[in-house]
């Protein structure tokens, strides 16, 4: 079985997001000049993920939050509102499929057995898949919360797929490549270009980790097959 991930694997997600966090800069920059927002915003964010999980709204709560501790509660109900019609914007963007994810899974689906396996919040992922025009490819699509050793090993219990049967496709070292090596899978990388902070590894965690990394999801079929 092969496994891929959605987000910035399938189609664009992460530049979304990019483009919103430099709107909440400009915004708390009228507030506060010089404030350390980065560093901050991935603080609240990281705290906040317990709370609400991935996603735009998780996301949308902890803009809110970080705005209104970046402005010592100086942030007015007008520009709180404009953080929420951000949030509403992102979860009505367009499905944008990467450059060559359309006619890879589809070749791919002729011969191998396909799982998409993201995570994220599940009303938004759910509808995400439904206007990719990619779900009937997949054998099995699974939301998770969390993306751990465990998570895959429900996964591939439910598939009746050993690990050293599966491998996974990501753009996230930390949620798509390093779990799955733990439990004895196989897995590529395809990084995307932009990376969040919170998804990224040390180089000492990836210490004699055997993976496969590709520039282009097009070059994954020639790898299956060789």
């Amino acid at each position: 079985m092969v496994g891929f991930d959605g987000d910035d694997t399938l189609w664009h997600n992460e530049s979304i997001f990019a483009a919103t966090h430099e709107r909440f800069r400009t915004l708390i920059e009228r507030y506060e000049p010089g404030v350390d927002l980065d560093a901050r915003l991935l603080a609240t964010e990281r705290r906040n993920i317990a709370l609400f999980g991935y996603g735009v709204k998780g996301y949308a709560l902890s803009l809110i939050e970080t705005a209104i501790d970046c402005t010592d509660q100086r942030i007015g109900a007008a520009d709180i509102a404009t953080i929420v019609g951000w949030a509403k914007d992102m979860l009505a963007h367009p499905v944008e499929l990467l450059d060559g994810v359309a006619e890879t899974i589809e070749r791919l689906a002729g011969g191998f057995r396909l799982a998409l396996i993201t995570k994220g919040d599940f009303f938004h992922q759910e509808s995400k898949i439904a206007r990719s025009g990619l779900a009937d490819h997949f054998e099995r699509i699974e939301i998770v919360a969390e993306k751990a050793p465990a998570t895959y090993r429900s996964v591939l219990q439910r598939a009746d797929v050993s690990p050293a049967a599966f491998l996974m496709v990501g753009n996230s070292l930390r949620s798509d490549v390093l779990p799955v090596l733990d439990i004895g899978g196989r897995a590529v990388h395809i990084p995307y270009h932009v990376t969040w902070e919170h998804e990224r590894v040390a180089d000492h965690d990836l210490d004699r980790r055997a993976y496969r990394c590709l520039g282009d999801i097009r070059d994954l079929p020639a790898l299956l097959d060789g």
